[in-house]
């Protein structure tokens, strides 16, 4: 699937960006989703195409496969000698058993250090790595767990490890191609990852990373996680912008492009010709337009239900039903930001729950769009810099006042 695309398209309020942040809870943190609002491209200290460029690879993720060996078993004991001067380095021994071995380390400074940093006591089952001496607690021993009376809730009981101590384990990661980028590019390495200073990245640091990632993936040690790149706002690139898009999505590695626009018939940004959401026809033709409608009044009261329960506001019935209604006859939003000065008004009041009057209240002081414009077009001489006409202001008025009624 991966180098598809999906065209969101729908009029604002109808749940675009809502789908994209369920997608992303969806996949899972081991696929790549990467978001970002088409704008976003003009602020940047990069080029357009370096920005878009660095998006994609955010998407695209390489699970490598490695395999390390570790040391597993449960600690038996620890001793640990610290000289009286305290100017030498400390000393100890550490034993370790499994169910068929048991075997006794030298421990050097730094391992004392893991150890005494993780808390390790005698019944703990601990795993250290060889390569890098990273010691991970697991647990306590079940066979030690009537050592104590009382235990913490955190306290996890595991087994014994079986077989031998030494093991060797397979460790996964998954990275973006992007992190390898920006670590291969830069000398501080992961740590401009951070600090968010990636910069402009050469063609040659990537083609280099492509050809040692094939080469990975041909020798069975990694492979490609197609992720999700989601651009909000897609009207906003430019033409440029637009045909960068169609030739990355002809890449071997490319991610499934999501897009979303709530424009209709308008111009495309830097030229001067009309297109279906701002968006040239080689590019529409290459994706899957799906559509968003408007919400029901049945959904409406849904989602209401659910942002009064997150905002922890206690309304009657009755006003959920007007609050219903004015979100199906205005919008969802407008409907949405009432809740929290209804509930201001209601604790003024001291009541119990958001009643009928508070959301009158709130729908009186605070306006919505349709009113607002009416209210403007009324008294739009008494404005600065008004542009319309009052033979255009009148049939304007009009027409506003019959949307507001029906």
């Amino acid at each position: 699937i991966a180098g598809r695309a999906v065209l969101l398209a729908g009029q604002p309020g109808t749940g675009k960006t809502a789908i994209a942040m369920g997608m992303a809870k969806a996949l899972g943190e081991e696929t790549p989703f990467a978001m970002m609002a088409a704008s976003e491209l003009f602020s940047l200290e990069l080029s357009k195409t370096e920005g878009l460029t660095q998006a994609f690879r955010k998407a695209i993720g390489v699970r490598i496969k490695e395999e390390t060996e570790i040391i597993e078993g449960e600690v038996v004991e620890i001793e640990i000698d610290r000289p009286e001067g305290g100017q030498s380095a400390k000393t100890g021994k550490l034993t370790l058993k499994t169910t068929e071995m048991e075997t006794i380390y030298d421990l050097g400074q730094k391992m004392i250090e893991s150890l005494v940093k993780e808390k390790v006591s005698a019944g703990d089952v601990i795993t250290i790595d060889k390569a890098s001496g990273r010691i991970s607690r697991l647990g306590r021993s079940f066979a030690r767990s009537r050592d104590y009376d009382a235990m913490g809730p955190q306290t996890r009981f595991v087994q014994c490890p079986e077989g031998e101590l030494q093991k060797r384990k397979e460790v996964v990661h998954v990275v973006t191609l992007h992190e390898i980028d920006v670590i291969n590019s830069r000398t501080q390495g992961f740590l401009a990852l951070f600090s968010g200073d990636t910069g402009e990245i050469r063609h040659e640091v990537r083609e280099q990373i492509d050809q040692k990632v094939a080469e990975w993936r041909e020798e069975g040690k990694a492979e490609i996680v197609p992720g999700v790149l989601f651009i909000d706002e897609v009207h906003m690139l430019d033409i440029e912008c637009f045909s960068f898009l169609n030739r990355a999505l002809e890449n071997d590695m490319a991610p499934v492009l999501v897009v979303a626009t709530n424009r209709g018939i308008t111009k495309i940004r830097g030229t001067q010709y009309k297109s279906p959401h701002g968006i040239p026809i080689d590019l529409l033709d290459r994706l899957l337009i799906i559509s968003t409608e408007p919400y029901s009044e049945k959904e409406i009261r849904l989602i209401l239900d659910i942002r009064c329960e997150e905002e922890d506001v206690e309304m009657s019935d009755d006003a959920k039903e007007l609050l219903t209604r004015i979100g199906f006859e205005t919008s969802l939003r407008y409907a949405i930001q009432l809740i929290t000065a209804a509930s201001i008004v209601c604790q003024r009041r001291k009541g119990a729950e958001v009643d009928i009057e508070d959301i009158g209240k709130v729908y009186s002081m605070f306006v919505d769009v349709k009113r607002s414009t009416q209210f403007l077009l009324e008294y739009q001489e008494q404005y600065m810099f008004n542009e319309m006409a009052a033979d255009e202001a009148a049939p304007a008025a009009g027409a506003a006042a019959d949307v507001m009624e029906a």
